[in-house]
């Protein structure tokens, strides 16, 4: 296939575009190169025949009209979006901006390719989302296809609004789409502001590990490589117009979750162990989700999928790639904002 892989620089996008370079696929990487985003996660493919990247926000239209019309794709994968929770509640003006009105200009440049071509019934637009979109759940249940959605942060408003534009522009007028909503991803190359990757680089540094609250939220964990693999599983083989969600089937506290980092370094690095004595807690996030917890079993029934790593492995996966890439990761440090203590807009309103 010939893809456009939206995003495909940043964390889950270029997973996608290596696993999909590297099993025969020609890919165009269509990217903005916002701060988040990283060319060196190309690498491995960047010299590969079939790799190609364009320098585009999906915000400009005339941009994107160019790209499509340029490839002739038979498929788009959106992945490109702000996505930080802690950023959506100091500046939420660049979520909707971006995951909405860049979805909406993203479905319509698209929808004039499709008509274009004649509409072919093989060309997908697939729409990539998250759980967070159906809120927090209490102590038991999952997350399934036709939950509910109840977004609390603007992060999760702006990523509910666009999963509603995809399902519009397919009913209304027949955009062939799949979508679907992954539970919180971790592995090699994830950018150093959120959980995982704050948690290895500050015990190296032998920093404070924050977690926020008590640390008893819990999130289902999903390995990056399995997710890509999801997506590109649902990609060949998914039906038009459906929902499918994916899931680690990892279920763990943060608490146990840095507490098992810890405990990884402290095996890598005994000289330095032990670690959990660096985790402090801190003021809560605010509206901070209690529990996400996918059930795949569609995805599993239908399309044959399932993750492939338990949570410790890919933990171990991940603490052995950050402590071999050093190259990677420090420059990343240094660029707006990050390992600052963000979100914190909503607290002062609160004291307020």
């Amino acid at each position: 296939m010939k893809i456009i892989v939206t995003g495909g620089s940043g964390f889950i996008g270029s997973a996608v575009v290596r696993q999909a370079v590297t099993a025969g696929h020609e890919v165009i990487n269509l990217d903005a190169l916002t701060y988040a985003a990283c060319q060196a996660n190309l690498d491995p493919i960047a010299d590969r025949p079939g790799y190609t990247f364009e320098h585009v926000d999906i915000r400009d239209r005339d941009g994107v009209d160019r790209v499509l019309a340029t490839y002739q794709p038979d498929a788009v994968m959106h992945l490109a979006a702000e996505s930080h929770v802690d950023r959506s509640i100091d500046g939420p003006g660049a979520f909707i901006d971006t995951n909405v009105t860049g979805t909406y200009t993203l479905l319509e440049a698209t929808r004039a390719y499709w008509d274009g071509m004649g509409r072919p019934e093989t060309f997908r637009f697939h729409h990539i989302s998250t759980d967070e979109v159906f809120g927090s759940l209490g102590a038991e249940g999952q997350f399934t296809e036709t939950s509910p959605y109840a977004p609390n942060s603007p992060y999760s408003a702006s990523k509910a609004a666009s999963d509603h534009l995809v399902r519009a522009w397919h009913e209304t007028y027949g955009l062939p789409v799949l979508v679907t909503n992954c539970s919180n991803n971790y592995g090699p190359y994830h950018f150093p502001e959120k959980l995982i990757p704050v948690v290895i680089l500050n015990a190296i540094a032998g920093q404070p590990i924050p977690v926020y609250g008590k640390g008893e939220n819990v999130r289902d964990w999903l390995y990056v490589e399995d997710h890509a693999d999801a997506l590109l599983t649902v990609l060949a083989r998914g039906a038009v117009g459906e929902t499918y969600c994916i899931g680690g089937e990892n279920e763990a506290r943060n608490i146990d979750l840095v507490t098992a980092i810890c405990g990884i370094l402290d095996s890598r690095r005994p000289d330095a162990a032990p670690h959990d004595q660096l985790i402090r807690f801190v003021t809560d996030r605010p509206g901070h989700d209690l529990r996400y917890a996918i059930d795949p079993a569609k995805i599993r029934r239908e399309l044959g999928w399932s993750p492939s790593v338990t949570l410790q492995e890919g933990l171990e996966k991940t603490v052995d790639w950050y402590l071999a890439n050093e190259d990677w990761w420090r420059p990343l440090q240094a660029r707006q904002d990050v390992g600052k203590r963000l979100g914190t807009a909503g607290l002062l309103e609160k004291q307020d």
